[in-house]
């Protein structure tokens, strides 16, 4: 079985977010914001990171355009906000898991993002939800350096929308694809949001 990492930088320094890569053995970061660059975190923007990380033995490889969370395709949008189900069937994003799934054949792979928690990032909510099946192990690194499981992750998820969103009647795998789908619609981005202020913000509220 291959192994893929998460992790979301706002919580970290350069320093410490090579530290704890190094730590897990990760040889390449799978950048997967639309839009990488920072104004409060500017060693996080993509050329500088790439040199950061170059200089670390890692490699870097930007797969925002396919796996970012603002899709360019009006067809993705549902009043104004992208619909993860059918970004999940959208060409681009499919190339960009099949580019995810080669990947971690051949290297030891992090997607990066910059929401501290994965459930709060569509790199939880979007790529590993249509990731899970397959034979990869999904860990994903939290803002202390320790790991979580995916199924640990979503096990915390179901737990966080019971009594909310969910019918306690259902079964655990409708109970866990609702609180996807509640978590999707919680976390995606408006298009109407941001256009001019787009660079300057970290966070996947509509910051990826």
């Amino acid at each position: 079985m291959t192994e893929l990492f998460t992790i979301g930088y706002s919580s970290h320094s350069i320093e410490s977010f090579i530290m704890i890569l190094r730590e897990y053995g990760i040889e390449a970061v799978a950048d997967v914001r639309s839009i990488p660059y920072s104004q409060y975190k500017p060693n996080f923007n993509r050329e500088v990171l790439q040199g950061h990380l170059e200089r670390a033995n890692m490699s870097y490889v930007f797969l925002g355009n396919s796996c970012g969370v603002r899709i360019d395709d009006p067809d993705c949008y549902a009043d104004g906000k992208v619909d993860y189900d059918l970004v999940a069937k959208h060409p681009d994003f499919i190339e960009g898991l099949r580019r995810i799934r080669d990947g971690v054949k051949k290297y030891k792979i992090v997607l990066m993002c910059a929401e501290q928690d994965p459930l709060n990032c569509h790199r939880f909510v979007l790529i590993c939800r249509n990731l899970r099946f397959d034979d990869v192990f999904i860990q994903h690194i939290l803002a202390n350096g320790e790991i979580e499981d995916h199924m640990e992750s979503e096990k915390r998820l179901v737990q966080s929308s019971k009594g909310n969103q969910l019918d306690l009647f259902m079964d655990e795998s409708d109970m866990l694809e609702e609180a996807y789908a509640t978590q999707a619609r919680k976390i995606a981005f408006k298009d109407e949001q941001e256009k001019s202020t787009s660079a300057d913000r970290d966070t996947e509220h509509g910051r990826d």
